[in-house]
């Protein structure tokens, strides 16, 4: 009887599209063969010998053919994998070869992986010798044999495990439930509030306008203020360029703006590039300057600081401030700079960021969740309801009165956009942030330069948040400002969600596996997480499929960011680490095409002006080029971080406890954010390089 392999009816109900297939055998015994359907290619001739069971080994073959594809692939994405960590462990730690110092945490984390691989040691051998793995009711009578030894042994661990490790660690496990509680309820009312200004579509609004193009153009410019734009960088070699480009294509009256090019290198090349195209821009005309400090003391703030003194600043009203690798569009200062007029109260007018390479990699998607979540709700429900916010650092335009009354930059911590932002609003002054004004810019690619940001931003509140604490307290703003800047801004937000993200995720719940008497519910494990990821992720609609990557990133993520928030807060040798965020010069397509169309109409409408840089400067361009390429370029090298790495084998170690126990919901979890650490600690999320 012929085979039925259940499919002759399925395609006898579809209709025939296209061509028949023909299939050609080499063997010459055999001639063409058209099949019209499933059932002709797997029928019995009757009549003759079966050429069908030849068309069915072809079949296989073909299927075995791809079978091997597919193992071919698999097994060289496997062997690249394990080319890459072959490579992070035969690399230098660093440039200089050495190894960094380990810090405490580290050796913290150290001691519960050795303590939880003993304990799975000891429960294995239990497990070998039919003990249980519940809560202890059993008693084991002594014996002076080995066996009684280990029996004994066990028995005075489980007795010290009920009594006297557990309690302790199961109130500090509720003490975190309830900050968490505590946090994710903040998260949703802000998430409230920012579903009530989307639905009453409160906006800000300037109470006037500034001139029409047609004043600007017929030279009529008493409507607009003078604006003082500040670029502070150090050693951008890779986005200097198509910044100052952006910056002074900004549709203002060139007579009522000038531009600082604040360069802090250390890099000699680097500085005479920015030089160079600095002098290009004047010679078109724009009112550009370049400042290089000798002396870079108060990094960033410290390079604001200096250029505020300069005698010209006092005859401008307002500073707008870009980062290296922001790229604002023509009209920003148009969009910003009439809220400020009649409204005196007003200091900041903040705008959004956006990301030209926010697809890049999996980290720079995360990294676009949770800044999209920043921006859309955290930022706009603060400036809406409270009037203040925390100062972005950039994309900002400041009153300069606001700035001086507050007492200026100040070099005192590592985030001085915070500094003067709280500093300000403790004088009174008010915020206002424009969601719909977006300025350009870079997320970093590689994992190296995101933590280190994240230390910096992390860092730095704890350390502005000891030095503020008695000048918020002596203030004369209102009682539910003081409590909304302690408890929500600082505490709640800088110091607690780090706090119990590490404590509750990292420690508490793996060694809560081992000692099972201290439990944590399964909501808080998986349930309220998830909910509150899905929050975050609703303003990047888009990015909704990467949500489980992104609540796994956050907890791994929450080691370097309990680092930060320690050393900050007790003033430890890291808390004043200031390391320039590695960009990459990346600009969109659309971007690019957009500059050239601006350049091309000024050289047409303002030939005279367009003049390129002097040939002395040509010459050395062209020579630095060409040392450029005669150089080795620099290597850069993918990193192992160990404290990421020793709490992955802690969290691996812990779902193989929990898997002997049957816990489901936790052996998931465990295993999975197990894998996140791995993956992190071998720094294989973000740039790759070879």
């Amino acid at each position: 009887m012929a085979p039925n392999f259940g499919v002759g009816q399925f395609w006898s109900k579809q209709s025939h599209k296209g061509t028949s297939v023909v299939v050609k055998m080499e063997n010459p015994n055999y001639s063409m063969l058209e099949l019209e359907s499933p059932a002709d290619g797997f029928q019995v001739n009757k009549g003759g010998r079966g050429k069908n069971a030849k068309q069915l080994t072809w079949v296989l073959l073909l299927k075995a053919h791809k079978a091997a594809g597919c193992l071919a692939w698999l097994a060289n994405g496997v062997w690249a994998l394990f080319a890459s960590v072959r490579r992070r462990f035969t690399a230098p730690s660093d440039e200089s070869g050495k190894s960094p110092q380990k810090s405490k945490l580290y050796r913290v984390i150290r001691f519960f992986l050795i303590a939880s691989i003993l304990l799975l040691g000891f429960e294995l051998l239990a497990y070998w010798k039919g003990w249980h793995f519940s809560r202890p009711n059993l008693y084991i009578s002594p014996s002076l044999s080995i066996n009684g030894l280990l029996e004994s042994i066990y028995s005075g661990w489980l007795y010290t495990r009920a009594n006297y490790l557990a309690p302790p660690l199961q109130y500090l496990a509720n003490v975190c439930i309830i900050l968490f509680l505590i946090q994710s309820a903040d998260r949703a009312l802000l998430c409230v509030g920012c579903f009530w200004i989307k639905l009453k579509k409160i906006k800000p609004v300037p109470k006037c306008e500034l001139g029409d193009a047609a004043d600007l153009e017929q030279g009529d410019n008493a409507a607009y203020p003078m604006v003082l734009v500040q670029m502070p960088m150090c050693n951008e070699r890779e986005v200097y360029q198509q910044s100052i480009a952006a910056v002074c294509n900004l549709d203002w009256p060139k007579d009522h703006m000038l531009v600082q090019v604040l360069d802090d290198s250390d890099d000699g090349e680097v500085q005479f590039l920015i030089a160079a195209e600095v002098q290009k821009w004047q010679q078109k005309g724009v009112h550009i300057v370049y400042r290089h400090r000798v002396v870079r003391t108060g990094y960033k703030a410290g390079n604001l600081k200096s250029a505020m003194n300069c005698d010209y600043v006092k005859d401008y009203e307002f500073v707008a401030i870009f980062d290296a690798d922001f790229r604002p569009d023509p009209d920003f200062l148009k969009r910003t700079v009439p809220h400020f007029k009649d409204n005196d109260e007003l200091a900041l007018v903040q705008g959004r960021w956006s990301f030209v390479n926010k697809d890049e990699n999996l980290l720079t998607r995360l990294q676009y969740i949770n800044l999209s979540f920043h921006f859309e709700v955290e930022q706009q429900v603060n400036s809406v309801f409270v009037n203040f916010f925390g100062f972005n650092g950039t994309a900002g335009v400041w009153r300069i009165k606001a700035l001086e009354e507050s007492g200026g930059w100040l070099e005192r911590t590592t985030v001085e956009d915070m500094d003067i932002a709280v500093r300000a609003h403790l004088n009174g002054w008010k915020f206002i942030f424009l969601d719909d004004v977006k300025c350009l810019c870079e997320l970093p690619e590689s994992y190296e330069a995101y933590r280190k940001q994240q230390h910096r931003w992390h860092s730095g509140p704890m350390q502005l948040f000891r030095l503020c604490l008695p000048d918020i307290i002596r203030s004369k703003i209102a009682f539910w400002k003081k409590a909304n800047l302690i408890f929500l801004f600082f505490l709640l937000r800088k110091l607690i969600l780090p706090f119990y993200s590490f404590t509750l995720f990292c420690i508490i719940l793996p060694m809560t596996m081992f000692l099972p008497e201290a439990e944590l519910p399964a909501w808080v494990v998986c349930y309220v997480p998830a909910i509150m990821s899905l929050l975050n992720i609703l303003p990047a609609p888009r990015s909704f499929p990467f949500i489980i990557p992104y609540l796994l990133f956050e907890n791994t993520m929450s080691v370097t960011k309990f680092n930060a928030m320690i050393s900050g807060l007790f003033q430890l040798g890291s808390a004043y680490e200031w390391v320039v965020t590695k960009k990459s010069g990346r600009a969109s397509e659309t971007d690019l095409l957009a500059l050239v169309e601006r350049e091309s109409h000024v050289q047409l409408e303002h030939p005279k002006h367009h003049r390129g840089v002097s040939e002395s400067g040509l010459d050395a361009l062209s020579k630095l080029d060409e040392q450029k390429h005669q150089q080795p370029p620099k290597k850069k090298l993918n990193r192992i971080y160990k404290k990421e790495l020793a709490l992955a084998f802690l969290l691996l170690t812990a779902s193989a406890r929990s898997l002997m126990s049957a816990q489901g919901i936790h052996f998931y979890f465990l295993l999975f954010q197990g894998i996140s650490f791995l993956v992190v600690g071998l720094d294989l999320i973000g740039e790759q390089t070879s």
